[in-house]
């Protein structure tokens, strides 16, 4: 079995040799042949300089720098496409996902699976983080439709020939997750261990990742359009029935429904829907008007490869979108 890991780096100086280490340690006993693929995405630190010394040194290690920071699953999407191997892990730059564990993935693929997950038996994370990654996941299930998709992570091992089902992707927002089950409904997860990361702190905000799942249900899923078309239904019939009541008053009691306040909020509440249905179709609007553009999800300023100098960059086009 042969394994192409593929890792985006951001700001990640101080961690790369000891993941290079213990990623080696680790391929060596569950692989024939084996790549690790690091993807800077515009990092503001050394990474790039110290993944060129590692790739000088291990001639099993690759390296791609983007032009600027677009984002996790951009990054993750360029370095997929590069990868060699018949089965291809993913997992973050900072530790948090040990090494180690990678077999415990490979093995699950092994039982018929082409998407295994590594769920954190327990987090190693903040509050906030914590409640974003639980909104971020159950987008991903309303998206996605499958149970699986409440233990995905960042740390996933999949076979390489998946992504043939998104080779022509060129959507202006990527989520890794939702264009693997175009290729497949095989999902699992298994239990691994989660580590405190090594050294400095996590970029995702709660902030990003809200709009980062914001992004993935307009992206990929019609289901807001679907809320809006039950809104809209729901405050038709709203008004139905206070047409209702004016109309019995007026011929019951004589009299038309009294109080400016009634018909304040009652305007209130249906242009507050008219609004809201309105966003939802621009953010939809948006997307188009974004694919129209062709915009790539990544631009690559150079390659590193083993014992050989810079070469030039490929054209490899996906979507452009910060991380999320």
């Amino acid at each position: 079995m042969n394994i192409s890991v593929v890792i985006p780096v951001y700001n990640s100086s101080s961690i790369l040799p000891e993941l290079v280490l213990r990623l080696g340690e680790v391929l060596k006993t569950c692989s024939q042949e084996h790549e690790l693929i690091f993807v800077n995405d515009g990092s503001r630190d050394r990474s790039w300089e110290v993944i060129c010394r590692l790739v000088a040194d291990n001639s099993w290690v690759r390296g791609i720098n983007l032009m600027r920071n677009y984002g996790q699953h951009n990054a993750l999407l360029c370095g997929i496409r590069m990868a060699r191997h018949d089965i291809i892990v993913t997992m973050d730059d900072d530790l948090q996902h040990p090494p180690e564990e990678i077999p415990k993935l490979i093995e699950k693929l092994d039982d018929g699976y082409d998407v295994v997950y590594g769920s954190p038996v327990h987090e190693q994370h903040g509050l906030w983080r914590d409640m974003a990654s639980l909104i971020t996941k159950s987008s991903l299930k309303a998206t996605i439709g499958i149970e699986t998709a409440r233990m995905v992570s960042a740390f996933r091992a999949f076979r390489t020939q998946l992504r043939d089902a998104f080779s022509e992707y060129r959507g202006s927002f990527v989520s890794l997750d939702v264009l693997l089950t175009w290729g497949t409904t095989r999902f699992t997860a298994v239990p691994v261990r989660h580590d405190v990361r090594k050294a400095g702190a996590s970029n995702y905000t709660l902030w990003k990742l809200v709009t980062h799942a914001f992004n993935m249900i307009t992206g990929f899923s019609p289901v807001p359009l679907q809320v809006a078309s039950i809104l809209g239904f729901l405050f038709t019939l709203f008004g139905l029935i206070i047409l209702a009541i004016v109309i019995g008053n007026y011929f019951i009691r004589g009299g038309s429904v009294p109080g400016f306040s009634f018909l304040a909020c009652t305007i209130a509440i249906f242009s507050g829907v008219q609004l809201l249905m309105l966003g939802i179709f621009g953010e939809y609007l948006a997307r188009i008007h974004f694919r129209t553009m062709e915009r790539p999800s990544s631009v690559i300023r150079e390659i590193r490869e083993p014992g050989s100098d810079t070469r030039p960059a490929p054209q490899v086009e996906q979507s452009s979108h910060g991380r999320a």
